[in-house]
């Protein structure tokens, strides 16, 4: 994290942290203990645990760690709130987060407010590296942030009154226009984070990246261009299909993008909704991405492929997650907001990769196995929290998440 004047930079932190933990509180405000409790699948967590989990990283890391005669609330709460953290011991089972009706959602809330009154008492007292751990701290939340909504929205897709969560919704204000190609850039390029802001570890190091050409598309594929797809036998068509995707299509009975209805109609955190033919298609594998864009005549992009093409882009220009928990909307088209984009990338450390030291290195490098790389924004992530050099992650089955497909070609 570049730092200038201390004073400043730490109310500027000060105000980032208030307003990310506040918005975590204003996306639960709509949910009652039961709603909050549930866990649709095990990849997918309780918002309670959002909550909790984010609460915990922040009193673990920060306030037990850094803060002289800090005590925690609960000690037993450690155990039922760390994630996957291997060097912070013995933890509840994943799967079985859905089971945790104690403590109370409103129990998580008063923890919340305990641990938010004692960061902010601290932050003027803690040394610029422990100000990076909160600064980490706050990207965690914003990617929980995100997480609540694709869970929630789970959630709510499991209940056969198909309950609307609110108004949040995927689809852009404007028609999608004509797919245009956009000539990429070639030779050996540098790619990674580079200007001195935050990025999580696997960003770095910058490095070179050899592009052949090559051209990627001017916008995500559409659902009415997703429905040409199934009309034209996409799901019937082994050929189309990589070997590993076709045995998941049929072991999962697969025809259409999770949280479709039949022909017409979506489930969407808006509840049921007819599905928009020039939205961009939503809630897609990478196997059903990867059959999609050969059945179109083309590819996915190259993770390095995407990020030169974008790289000169706003992150902050897109239909994403505001302040306020609603979606600002936009014209579609552009590279952030809306949903993640797939890409042929396995997610692998780049040439020099160091994860951070201690219990938080844990946090990117140990999943550098059996996973691929996304690139952009969807609708639920929180803006400000989108850059080029971003790598999102999600094994090849994955399709719960905002993830949709971008596509290229050879040049």
């Amino acid at each position: 994290m570049a730092r200038g004047d201390s004073a400043t930079d730490g109310n500027m932190l000060r105000d980032r942290l208030a307003a990310t933990r506040r918005l975590t509180l204003d996306l639960a405000a709509p949910l009652s203990d039961a709603d909050a409790t549930i866990q649709p699948h095990p990849d997918a967590s309780p918002a309670k645990w959002h909550l909790a989990h984010t609460t915990w990283f922040f009193e673990t890391f920060i306030l037990r760690d850094h803060v002289p005669g800090y005590r925690l609330h609960d000690e037993r709460w450690a155990y039922l709130f760390n994630s996957y953290y291997e060097g912070e011991g013995e933890r509840h089972s994943r799967p079985r987060r859905g089971m945790l009706s104690r403590p109370s959602l409103d129990e998580v809330r008063n923890w919340r407010l305990e641990v938010d009154e004692a960061l902010q008492r601290a932050l003027f007292n803690l040394p610029t590296e422990v100000l990076s751990l909160v600064e980490l701290g706050i990207h965690h939340e914003q990617q929980h942030q995100e997480l609540f909504l694709t869970d929630i929205l789970a959630t709510f897709a499991e209940n056969p009154l198909e309950p609307a969560y609110g108004a949040l919704d995927p689809a852009p204000a404007a028609g999608a226009g004509e797919l245009e190609w956009i000539e990429g850039r070639e030779g050996q390029l540098e790619i990674g984070s580079h200007d001195g802001r935050f990025a999580f570890d696997c960003e770095r190091p910058r490095h070179h990246a050899l592009l052949h050409p090559h051209r990627i598309a001017s916008r995500c594929v559409t659902n009415g261009e997703w429905q040409d797809f199934i009309a034209d036998g996409g799901y019937r068509t082994p050929a189309l299909w990589l070997s590993e995707g076709w045995d998941w299509r049929m072991r999962e009975g697969v025809t259409s993008p999770l949280y479709w209805r039949g022909d017409d109609d979506q489930f969407t955190l808006a509840g049921r909704r007819a599905i928009d033919p020039q939205a961009p298609v939503a809630h897609v594998s990478y196997y059903e991405a990867d059959a999609f864009a050969r059945w179109a005549g083309a590819r996915l992009p190259t993770e390095f492929e995407w990020e030169a093409a974008f790289a000169s882009d706003d992150p902050d220009i897109g239909n994403q997650l505001d302040k306020a928990g609603a979606v600002a909307p936009c014209a579609g088209g552009g590279p952030f907001g809306d949903v993640w984009q797939w890409t042929q990338s396995a997610f692998l450390p780049y040439p020099g990769f160091k994860p951070e030291e201690g219990t938080v290195g844990e946090y990117n490098g140990k999943f550098m196995s059996g996973q691929m790389v996304l690139k952009g924004a969807s609708c639920a992530t929180p803006r400000s929290h989108s850059r080029a050099s971003y790598r999102n992650f999600f094994p090849p089955p994955a399709r719960w998440q905002f993830t949709g497909v971008r596509l290229a070609q050879n040049g």
